[in-house]
């Protein structure tokens, strides 16, 4: 069975917490993570990039100049493609990105992701994170304690503190996100997933 080790704010072992099996120990399915992955990165795009075409450009009613005799290529209007502040051919317009994962699949691709880190010793547990002031320092010193404040760190808590808040936001490399917001993108972009105990419990009440 796999263990972590729970620690304090202070990097002090208090205990032993055994993980579930069934979705810290389970073998990942790379080709499903990858999906799900291709997926979250997709439902970021926006897709209202837009550029107008020559329908859509004023101006260019009438002929430039008559079909033949003047020596010059015809011409039917001064909005064509070819023309300098003419319409654009062939450039984006909007569309929607979200693609479809069905829910074992993505329930899956998150107990495969976790797997992975659980298999690379990157996850970190403890007590609880609350801090007395919003102070950024004052969370850099516990990162410090935990050896983790150079690496890039998934902070998953059961419930967002305000002074957590205003002392991570400021760290680039800190995600902070609540049981319910966990996911594949941020797992895999990240060194370390760092959890308090209630949000591991959590994260295993879903998952299971």
């Amino acid at each position: 069975m796999k263990k972590v080790t729970l620690l304090n704010l202070k990097g002090e072992k208090v205990n032993d917490i055994n993980l579930n099996e069934e979705i810290f120990g389970i073998t990942p399915n790379d080709k499903v993570l990858y999906d799900a992955i291709i997926l979250t990165r997709a439902s970021l795009r926006q897709g209202t990039h837009k550029t107008k075409n020559r329908s859509e450009v004023s101006g260019g009613g009438r002929k430039p100049w008559r079909q033949k005799g003047t020596g010059r290529a015809r011409q039917g209007s001064i909005r064509s493609v070819q023309w300098v502040g003419g319409g654009n051919y062939g450039t984006p317009v909007p569309r929607d990105y979200s693609k479809k994962q069905n829910r074992k699949e993505r329930r899956l691709a998150i107990k495969s992701a976790l797997s992975h880190k659980a298999a690379e010793n990157a996850i970190v547990a403890v007590e609880d994170i609350k801090l007395a002031t919003p102070k950024t320092k004052d969370f850099v010193e516990i990162l410090k304690s935990l050896n983790i404040e150079n690496k890039k760190v998934l902070l998953v808590v059961k419930e967002l503190d305000e002074n957590l808040i205003l002392a991570s936001r400021n760290l680039a490399n800190i995600v902070l996100i609540t049981t319910n917001e966990i996911n594949v993108l941020d797992i895999v972009a990240t060194d370390v997933l760092v959890a308090t105990k209630d949000a591991l419990t959590e994260i295993e009440e879903v998952l299971r």
